[in-house]
């Protein structure tokens, strides 16, 4: 694609139209420019010209197939239009490919033009059983694969063991601080969130609207993952006053109207399509029980407000205070997985009184992370982490806030805000 650059940190749209500035079906017919990208979510057609360096390379790291799994909008398909030069692309969001290989699964063959290159089939999720024939070619014709995906709920439904270890699983999450590199701003980064359409978006608020609701109608309903859609919505609500807070399902479901088994599954549901998370609790020994539940996040700060109701009578300290903690959250996340450093996230509450926000535990260390948007040091908010600590000595804690100083007490790190999204996270993930 020329004039197409995949190594600068710089991301402009070029046209970034709302709802009510251009609708769908005024650009159903336009072609794609070789010199441009062009994606349409929704009511939004937006035009991408170039793109911010993401700093995970799995076609490089990888000798062997693999899947690649994110949510929509994160720009996983972006991502292997820029840096993946194969000519072998299977789309199954088009209804043509789509059909063809439904119908007969096994002229896949027939899609690939260059049996040395990367195998793309995007959106795999969308005929399971193609993984088959995947398998075989890999097995007969040592091809290798590049499968992408927003869910791995129909592929673990109809009982595929994802290529039977033949194919590593990778992620892509919403971009980082460091992607963004000088665009980053923290106050943007809470309002609307790190999906590349959000960010750069003039209406965020509007795409992560149109961005809910399109997952509501394509995944949900058109998969006919839930049967009752009201409930399921009731239940996202509701949901979304659980976001970094200790679940209490019980409660959710009286409020939902909705079974406390139903919700249950609702929660698997999030998970499946990688929306949501649960942490579990903290315990020094595998088998201890905790009496404490597990903490709950969506995967993306914007997405987050885009489900919570707001009012007059909300305080918007508590949104913006579970925004910010998402937005940490997500950072960590993010680059757990492409550093590979191998941290598994848990909770941590020791009682009421004495809990930490986010626990990172793994081959590199134990790690541990209170997180207030306040600009100063409040009496009693170091509580958590100096409990932890006692209880841990080897974690290393962090107290990430508002101010602009940094320095220690008893051995806890103040790091402000913006250093942390700067220079700490790159200092764990090194």
């Amino acid at each position: 694609m020329p004039g197409f650059q995949a190594d600068t940190s710089k991301h402009r749209l070029a046209r970034d139209c709302g709802p009510g500035e251009n609708s769908l079906s005024d650009f159903s017919g336009l072609p794609r420019n070789p010199e441009k990208l062009v994606y349409m979510y929704s009511n939004f057609i937006i035009i991408l010209v170039c793109m911010y360096t993401r700093i995970f390379n799995y076609h490089r790291d990888n000798d062997q197939s693999f899947f690649l799994f994110g949510p929509r909008g994160v720009g996983k398909t972006l991502w292997l239009e820029a840096v993946v030069k194969s000519p072998n692309r299977i789309d199954l969001l088009n209804s043509r490919q789509s059909l063809s290989l439904l119908a007969v699964p096994n002229r896949l063959a027939s899609y690939v033009v260059a049996p040395n290159e990367w195998v793309v089939v995007d959106e795999v999720q969308k005929i399971p059983e193609l993984l088959d024939e995947v398998h075989r070619l890999i097995e007969k014709q040592r091809l290798r694969f590049i499968l992408t995906g927003s869910s791995a709920r129909n592929l673990k439904r109809v009982g595929t063991n994802l290529l039977g270890g033949r194919a590593v699983t990778e992620r892509v999450f919403p971009l980082t601080a460091e992607e963004l590199g000088e665009d980053f701003s923290l106050e943007r980064s809470l309002k609307c969130g790190h999906l590349p359409m959000a960010y750069r978006s003039k209406s965020p608020e509007r795409f992560l609207e149109s961005y809910v609701a399109t997952y509501l109608r394509e995944e949900i309903q058109q998969e006919g993952i839930v049967r009752n859609l009201s409930g399921f919505a009731r239940f996202l609500e509701g949901a979304s006053f659980s976001q970094a807070q200790y679940l209490n399902i019980s409660r959710l479901a009286s409020e939902a109207g909705v079974d406390r088994k139903v919700v249950e599954s609702y929660f698997g549901v999030l998970e499946d399509l990688l929306l949501a998370e649960r942490l579990p609790p903290f315990r020094k020994k595998a088998h201890r029980k905790s009496d404490f539940h597990p903490k709950f996040f969506f995967f993306d700060a914007g997405v987050f407000r885009a489900l919570r109701p707001q009012g007059p009578e909300d305080e918007p300290e508590m949104v913006d205070g579970a925004a910010l903690e998402t937005l940490v959250y997500q950072e960590l996340r993010a680059q757990n997985a492409y550093k590979r450093a191998g941290f598994q996230f848990y909770s941590w509450k020791e009682s009421n009184d004495l809990d930490v926000d986010l626990v990172l535990y793994g081959k590199n260390g134990l790690l541990a992370f209170e997180i207030k948007r306040g600009w100063r040091l409040r009496g009693g908010e170091l509580d958590g982490l100096k409990a932890f600590r006692a209880k841990f000595p080897s974690a290393q804690c962090f107290y990430v806030y508002g101010g602009s100083e940094p320095r220690v007490i008893e051995s806890i790190r103040l790091v402000p805000l913006a250093m942390f999204f700067t220079h700490t996270l790159r200092e764990i993930f090194r």
